[in-house]
């Protein structure tokens, strides 16, 4: 049965045509068709997956290909997904809004004419610097190791000892113009921190990083006599930024034993994140506009989170939010963070810990069975992905709510035997596009998409209809957020998994 969502199409449209959506002004009353998994899965079509895919990315192009929290297309973003909602008149809607630290940037290093491989480093100032290199002394962790002649220069730091932030402030102190810093080893410094926004001990100054291999080859050229000329260049944001999470709540269902589904809403900021995440937000968002058809039990709430590339900074602000009593009302919740990944893996999260030793709270076994089951009666192969931490999930998991949900796969390789599964390449990444600027549409495996969020649709509308098999027994005393106590550079370790170092 293929059920009738020309409401949605007017929605899509609501930038013209608001008005023409329907409104209810009682939900209780509309007589509403019984939900079920199979009915809601029907309601699923590529046409509208693709439609609000096709917005997001006119979105990103408001600040300049990136929907990066507090952005003009992050809030661009925002505000169609919560008007969308609203059109609905099926949901009690709600923006939680709160400031949060943004530091983004790039790095740009030449050497006598030849552009070598850099990176930027966290709180690093912008700036356009074209001087000779000076080679500073032992590993400039002392004030002592800047010789006089790095005034005005750019000064050439290995890595070791100390903070890359000392390293950087030192050479301020010393007017250096612009600072180097190189790996102790051969590869490149794979993301650095300075620590902090400021230090005492000197001013920051543009500042990037070089390889091992790249800085010793200069150092060598320099200890020799000769002349480097350089250039750094560096453009970069460090900002407080107001931003804001979208709660939906479906004003029909037991408010006792709420069903909740989430995928983050910012990208990263070099790219306009149309997998990462705007595979799963569209997800989510597609679904919720699908539910005012039908009638079910529990209560469904959509959490579209902000800042999730800074460490699973919205989740986190939302569950700490919480009261217990409100946490305790959480059933379960299903998490939906790239489901559409072009070398795609059908990854299951592991929530009876049987692959990975990671147990989730109780329930969250009964989870991935759901999800299991589904893949079986289509007749896919499904595989298990660790709870990591690496997404919204993380903040649920701690206060001992069931949690599971989908992935397909990120910066990973894809195996041989998994190539026979899923089709593919082996050897290559699930997204070659991750945290880059063609994460865009043409980096949507569109079939593997609408899989996923029929897989989504079935987890949505056996959970709204039943929590058989979930034990709603009160939780732990244990509530700690373990995200909530760490650094703003300590928490990037828990969005995208990559190292974040500060020395």
């Amino acid at each position: 049965m293929k059920l009738s969502t020309s409401f949605i199409a007017v929605a899509l449209a609501f930038s013209s045509a608001a008005s023409a959506a329907p409104q209810v002004e009682d939900v209780e009353a509309r007589g509403l068709i019984p939900l079920s998994s199979t009915l809601l899965q029907n309601t699923v079509s590529s046409l509208t997956l693709l439609a609000h895919a096709r917005k997001f990315v006119e979105f990103s192009k408001q600040s300049g290909g990136t929907r990066a929290f507090g952005s003009r297309a992050h809030n661009s973003t925002v505000r169609y997904i919560k008007t969308l909602l609203d059109l609905t008149g099926f949901y009690d809607t709600s923006l939680q809004t709160f400031e949060y630290l943004y530091s983004s940037g790039s790095a740009q290093i030449s050497a006598n004419g030849t552009a070598l491989t850099s990176r930027w480093f966290t709180y690093g100032p912008s700036g356009d610097v074209s001087a000779n290199l000076v080679l500073v002394n032992n590993l400039g962790c002392d004030a002592s190791d800047y010789p006089a002649a790095v005034a005005g220069q750019i000064a050439l730091i290995k890595r070791g000892s100390c903070e890359f932030g000392l390293k950087t402030a030192l050479a301020g102190n010393a007017k250096a113009a612009a600072a180097i810093i190189y790996n102790n080893a051969p590869e490149g410094i794979n993301g650095g921190t300075l620590g902090a926004p400021s230090r005492e001990v000197g001013p920051y100054v543009p500042v990037g990083s070089l390889s091992g291999a790249d800085g010793d080859r200069l150092a060598a050229d320099l200890t020799a006599g000769g002349t480097i000329a350089a250039t750094v260049k560096v453009d970069a944001v460090t900002e407080n930024r107001y931003t804001s999470n979208v709660i939906a709540t479906t004003k029909i269902g037991d408010k006792n034993n709420i069903v909740f589904a989430g995928g983050h809403t910012d990208s990263v900021p070099e790219g306009p994140g149309i997998n990462d995440d705007g595979s799963g937000t569209i997800t989510i968002l597609d679904l919720a506009l699908r539910l005012p058809l039908f009638n079910f039990k529990n209560a469904v709430r959509f959490g579209f989170w902000t800042a999730e590339e800074f460490g699973l900074v919205g989740s986190e602000h939302y569950v700490t939010n919480l009261s217990a009593e409100e946490q305790d009302k959480i059933a379960v919740y299903l998490n939906f963070d790239m489901v559409a990944s072009p070398n795609f893996g059908y990854f299951i999260y592991d929530g009876d810990g049987s692959a990975f030793n990671l147990t989730g709270p109780a329930g969250s076994d009964h989870i991935e069975k759901t999800f299991e089951d589904y893949f079986k009666g289509r007749k896919i192969q499904s595989a298990p992905t660790e709870f990591s931490g690496r997404s919204d999930y993380g903040p649920f998991l701690d206060v001992g709510i069931p949690s599971g949900g989908l992935f397909t796969g990120a910066e990973g390789k894809k195996t041989a035997q998994q190539a026979q599964w899923w089709g593919g390449e082996a050897n290559v990444d699930y997204d070659i596009c991750y945290h880059k600027a063609c994460d865009g549409i043409n980096n949507l495996n569109v079939p593997a998409w609408v899989e996923n969020t029929k897989a989504a649709a079935h987890s949505i509308a056996t959970y709204a209809r039943s929590l058989n098999g979930i034990p709603r027994a009160p939780r732990s005393a244990n509530r700690k957020v373990k995200v909530a106590s760490l650094s703003h550079e300590e928490r990037q370790h828990y969005s995208c998994g990559h190292e974040i170092a500060s020395l």
